[in-house]
């Protein structure tokens, strides 16, 4: 059987005061176990930890400060795995907690042995129960949101379908909330026809997502070649309708995969920081050679970025792709146009790339 990852978001996971939707979740679970019994290999990505943990702190609006979200995930974090535990064990699932971070998709080693760990458990017919490890990461290695990290383990394991639960219907030509005349987009094959649409990026009090955060993913996981389903969570049999290719929520139409998960999350879920511009002889080893960017290359930068952040790789006025920066903004302007052993002559430290060819996306 293929691999189904259903991604439930913060709306479906607790109410506005940070209490578990306990019968929203039983409903779910009851799906869920229905086709882990049915053979399916089931793979849950939840979002709610900060939820959760606003709700036991009795916190009204969600905060801003880094060390405040991540105290509050570590409040949450346990006690939301609890509930799925108890709901799916008590059906005949057993579970097993998986936190995952940025590092374990970039780093090769570490995404192997996160997808050698998967295997393992969906082998022993285990549900892993995955959410980011907001305790620790920060903004600048972080997937920004649960939706991409669903698309990243979908595309980590090679899903046979990506599940996006939320708690509206799916993808609208407009928001049904404000727009009477807003219409179900039942079905998208190109994400192009999505331009004229008006993609929110409102998101409920408890949550940092939105619809546009699942147009996102979804075109992540169709870009490696697995279809993705957008439907509501609050409605009854919505997994096993989706599952069974029955007509529920927007269905997103798979495409022929040709990056690696970490470069899909690069090209769709990473914001660049900055700007590189380089000459003519760079943008085209590039675009042919599959080269890494080197400083000598690099005519101008602007921004202000650091090592680490994600930046725009442009010629001529197009962008030639998008990749990680091993310098900051300032490094890479004290260095720019210049040969490898000048770059060490003035920052003894530096890597021989600007953007190694592994950490680079072509646009």
């Amino acid at each position: 059987m293929a691999i189904l990852v259903a991604k439930l978001g913060s709306s479906i996971v607790a109410d506005e005061s940070g209490d578990v939707r306990a019968d929203v979740l039983g409903g779910i679970c009851d799906q869920l176990a229905e086709l882990h019994h049915a053979g399916h290999r089931v793979i849950v990505v939840t979002s709610g930890a900060i939820a959760r943990g606003m709700g036991l702190m009795a916190i009204p609006l969600r905060p801003r400060a880094m060390d405040e979200l991540q105290a509050a995930s570590a409040v949450g974090q346990g006690k939301l795995y609890q509930v799925y535990d108890q709901l799916l064990s008590s059906r005949g699932v057993p579970t097993a907690q998986v936190l995952l971070t940025f590092f374990d998709i970039s780093a090769r080693s570490h995404y192997l042995n996160a997808r050698q760990t998967l295997r393992k458990l969906l082998d022993w017919r285990v549900v892993p129960v995955i959410n980011e490890n907001d305790t620790t990461t920060t903004d600048e290695i972080s997937f920004g949101d649960n939706d991409f990290l669903a698309a990243q383990v979908a595309i980590l394991l090679g899903a046979g379908l990506l599940l996006l639960l939320t708690d509206a219907d799916g993808l609208h030509t407009a928001d049904p909330r404000t727009d009477p005349d807003a219409k179900l987009v039942t079905e998208v094959g190109d994400f192009d026809e999505l331009r004229s649409l008006e993609i929110g990026h409102s998101t409920s009090p408890l949550g940092s997502g939105g619809m546009r955060s699942k147009v996102v993913a979804a075109e992540m996981a169709s870009a490696a070649g697995i279809p993705t389903v957008v439907a509501s969570g609050l409605r009854p049999r919505s997994i096993l309708a989706a599952v069974a290719g029955e007509s529920v929520g927007t269905r997103f139409a798979a495409r022929d995969g040709r990056y690696s998960s970490f470069k899909l999350w690069l090209k769709y879920a990473k914001p660049s920081r900055g700007r590189v511009l380089v000459d003519a002889g760079a943008a085209r080893a590039l675009r042919e050679g599959g080269t890494s960017l080197l400083p000598v290359g690099v005519v101008e930068v602007s921004g202000e970025f650091d090592a680490g952040d994600a930046v725009e790789v442009t010629h001529g006025g197009r962008v030639v792709g998008k990749g990680i920066s091993n310098y900051s903004s300032q490094e890479l302007s004290q260095v720019q146009g210049m040969k490898s052993g000048d770059v060490r002559a003035v920052l003894p430290r530096a890597t021989q790339e600007a953007v190694h060819r592994d950490y680079f996306v072509l646009a």
